[in-house]
């Protein structure tokens, strides 16, 4: 490990627009029996991240190093870690550890662990030079995958599967009309997924210059203002803006029998609606954090539908500027952060 490891340190949330985040010198004991020391690479960005350093998210350790969607080399292993070797490039992704004992655990269902911990919120992540994780929560990662392109995969793109799979349209997807609201870097890959499958998607979001012609580029039968109706009825939608006046939007776009799902971890107060918005057997569900293997089976699909993803670089002493970016919607695509030469 090196002795000039160094993060991007939150001391305590504030405005990104106050440089919240200090370039702060790190010291790492050695990696336990199961974890392994990683020499990161790149960072992405997510709106996530945002959400922890301005505060909209509770303060779960202080001071803290965000970042949870890691591309990095193994620089030493614990000494029960034996799928991995020193220099293999690997992921982290928000999912850091979970209990394997609790009710959740038991039947499969990890992203719900009473006990879960997650990179960058509790516990230190990626917005660092060296970063220490538990091996059997790392995604083994081909050399064939840049790692530029490989970091907004591990969160912007396994949620959107796990979106994409809740909207109950599996086995469906031919002709099936899909709504995305708001498209940042989940909405970005999951339009890929859905068009290789046969839908047709139909995004909605307020960011015309970049957002709307990203969609159209990447081939959205349709894009529009974030409060537009699509032109035609809705068989699902995701909703991945944090934007809680979005739902009774996406709402009144369903077909009956339509599923909503919202895409997020924090979502502003959703306002109140008439029931019959609701009625028809339309459901609202929401997303909650991911399991090991939706990753594992995201990667394989992503692999071979030769998903794209469209990054935008920051040097890591710039993370409070990609951050403000990604607040004013000045991304096109995902920003990451370049962590090592």
């Amino acid at each position: 490990m090196s002795r000039s490891a160094w993060g991007m340190q939150l001391a305590e949330p504030g405005l990104v627009q106050n440089r919240p985040l200090r370039r702060t010198p790190l010291e790492f004991s050695a990696p336990a029996n199961d974890e392994v020391c990683l020499e990161v690479e790149v960072c992405g960005i997510r709106r996530t991240d945002l959400h922890v350093v301005e505060g909209e998210l509770p303060v779960r350790r202080s001071p803290l190093i965000p970042g949870h969607q890691v591309v990095g080399r193994v620089v030493e292993a614990g000494s029960v870690v034996s799928h991995l070797r020193v220099g293999q490039r690997v992921g982290a992704a928000w999912l850091r550890w979970t209990c394997g004992a609790c009710r959740f655990c038991q039947k499969g269902r990890e992203n719900l662990c009473e006990r879960a911990r997650f990179n960058g919120w509790t516990d230190d992540g990626g917005f660092a030079t060296q970063m220490i994780a538990p091996a059997q929560f790392l995604y083994e990662l081909p050399e064939s995958f840049s790692a530029e392109w490989a970091a907004p995969l591990l969160c912007a793109g396994i949620i959107g599967y796990r979106a994409l799979r809740l909207t109950g349209l599996d086995g469906r997807w031919a002709g099936a009309r899909l709504g995305i609201y708001g498209f940042g870097a989940a909405g970005h890959l999951s339009i890929q997924l859905a068009r290789a499958r046969g839908a047709d998607v139909f995004v909605c979001t307020r960011d015309q210059a970049r957002h709307q012609a990203l969609a159209e580029e990447l081939g959205a039968s349709w894009a529009g203002g974030a409060m537009d109706r699509p032109p035609q009825p809705l068989d699902a939608a995701i909703i991945f803006a944090p934007a809680g006046e979005l739902v009774p939007v996406a709402l009144s776009a369903l077909e009956k029998g339509g599923c909503l799902v919202c895409g997020g971890i924090h979502m502003s107060d959703i306002p109140s609606f008439p029931y019959q918005s609701l009625y028809g057997e339309r459901v609202i569900r929401s997303v909650a954090n991911n399991t090991r293997e939706d990753g594992k089976a995201f990667f394989e699909e992503a692999a071979r539908i030769g998903l794209r993803t469209r990054t935008v670089r920051f040097p890591l002493e710039a993370a409070n500027e990609a951050l403000r970016a990604l607040k004013e919607d000045a991304i096109k695509g995902a920003a990451v952060l370049q962590c090592s030469e």
